[in-house]
């Protein structure tokens, strides 16, 4: 069948933009940190729960390995390709935490163990999704923010956008609602929506201008000792279904042994922690 000439120029100008004609309906899945006081079995049970949520990749905000000697680590990476070997049919994109990263050689072994630079993006759909390398600082070094900008212009028609690093270096900006700090002046020249980040093993969400802050709750590092899941402190992950232009956020508490099974929607969470007034659990 041909299509008619409007038809098949409508369609060309869309491939030339980057923009999917049809964009498929799909689920992605989110991990915290898996280490800084690493929980035995969490990492796992989590995975286990992931597959059978049937995602097309994973996302995991940093901290894969205890890391920090350049002496352990390369046992350590191998132990990490060991847990993820069952679970290899998922595409796994991984932001460099600081765990992770802190030395020229540790750079080279996330390199060489994850498949990924320290900084890049994909596309997914009608997503588009950047990793943003802030291992080895607290704030995003310039050269990130540059990165950042040419990889949003170079994507700009992409309809929904992810922004990913380790540490949430925005989250004093945000709390204290400055909109003038780079990060966001990029994310709302550019039409970000999201801006995710772990390190902290604590979910909050804030939100700036239209803009989405989130830091992961941890996937098996160190919780509080006094940690309560109302307060964001909890073993667990998100599942994210983008759907067009709409984009839905459901945290998932892991089940027995390390949980109860609980799952809330974005609305649910402030930034401290669960909102009064707007708690919708359900359980698994």
């Amino acid at each position: 069948m041909r299509f008619p000439a409007a038809a098949a120029l409508l369609v060309a100008g869309l491939v030339r933009l980057g923009v999917s004609a049809d964009p498929r309906p799909f689920r992605f899945a989110i991990l915290g940190d898996r280490t800084g006081g690493a929980r035995a079995g969490v990492y796992e049970q989590a995975w286990r729960e992931i597959a059978a949520a049937d995602p097309v990749l994973v996302i995991a905000t940093g901290d894969l390995i205890e890391g920090l000697s350049d002496a352990t680590a390369p046992a350590q990476w191998l132990e990490m390709e060991r847990l993820l070997r069952p679970h290899k049919r998922y595409p796994f994109h991984a932001v460099p935490g600081n765990h992770d990263i802190w030395s020229p050689a540790s750079e080279r072994l996330f390199q060489k163990h994850t498949g990924r630079p320290p900084h890049y993006s994909f596309d997914y759909g009608n997503a588009h999704f950047t990793v943003l390398d802030n291992s080895r600082s607290e704030e995003l070094p310039d050269s990130e923010l540059s990165f950042l900008e040419d990889d949003l212009k170079a994507h700009r028609e992409q309809p929904v956008k992810f922004v990913f690093s380790h540490r949430p270096s925005w989250v004093v900006n945000v709390a204290l609602r400055n909109p003038e700090f780079p990060l966001h002046r990029l994310a709302r020249r550019y039409n970000v929506q999201y801006v995710i980040a772990g390190h902290v093993h604590q979910l909050l969400h804030l939100e700036l201008e239209g803009v989405s802050y989130l830091s992961m709750p941890s996937t098996g590092g160190r919780l509080r000792a006094s940690a309560e899941y109302r307060d964001g402190w909890f073993f667990g992950y998100a599942l994210v279904e983008v759907d067009g232009t709409r984009v839905d956020f459901r945290f998932q508490e892991l089940r027995l042994p390390h949980g109860q099974g609980r799952t809330t929607p974005l609305a649910s969470w402030g930034m401290l922690g669960l909102a009064e007034g707007r708690k919708r659990q359900t359980p698994r």
